[in-house]
């Protein structure tokens, strides 16, 4: 499979085709907000941020994030390449449930230590996820958590015929 051509990031802008293989890992300040039933179940400028090549910035965010029992135990895992096996969760606000919409890694590989005790939201199965005031796009193909915002270009792995990126 050809790699794509990139688009040209602009002012303030990022390639996602800039970022590493295998993925990095970094803090990030930016205000973080996950909305469920029109209720915030999660709110921070504390997270972590994985950039891999192709791929919008995905966020991990502390379990001091979320508001009290939003976040509930589910059945199921699967294997990340880089980051190893992650457990999932369902997000709760009241009666609404967004399930298997949460998963982290509880006991990630070398160099994704950090990540241990944080939980990723996917943006499709949420009413809306928020960066710095911004909503975000969920990354196309429902299989991926990345968050698409303004200030990153792709083209992004996820959608049909990316597979094989």
């Amino acid at each position: 499979m050809r790699r794509p051509t990139p688009l040209p990031p602009g002012p303030g802008q990022k390639s996602v085709w800039d970022y590493p293989r295998p993925p990095r890992v970094e803090p990030s300040s930016q205000h973080v907000e996950v909305w469920l039933g029109g209720v915030r179940v999660a709110d921070t400028t504390r997270s972590w941020r994985v950039l891999e090549t192709s791929h919008p910035p995905t966020y991990y965010l502390p379990a001091d994030a979320f508001a009290p029992g939003a976040l509930r135990p589910a059945e199921g895992s699967s294997w990340c390449e880089w980051k190893g096996r992650a457990a999932y969760l369902d997000l709760v606000a009241g009666d609404v449930v967004a399930a298997r919409a949460v998963w982290t890694y509880p006991e990630p590989t070398r160099g994704f230590e950090v990540l241990a005790g944080t939980y990723a939201v996917m943006p499709g199965l949420v009413d809306r996820c928020v960066v710095d005031g911004e909503t975000v796009r969920p990354q196309e193909g429902g299989f991926y958590g990345g968050w698409v915002t303004d200030a990153v270009v792709g083209p992004f792995k996820g959608g049909p015929g990316t597979h094989g990126w």
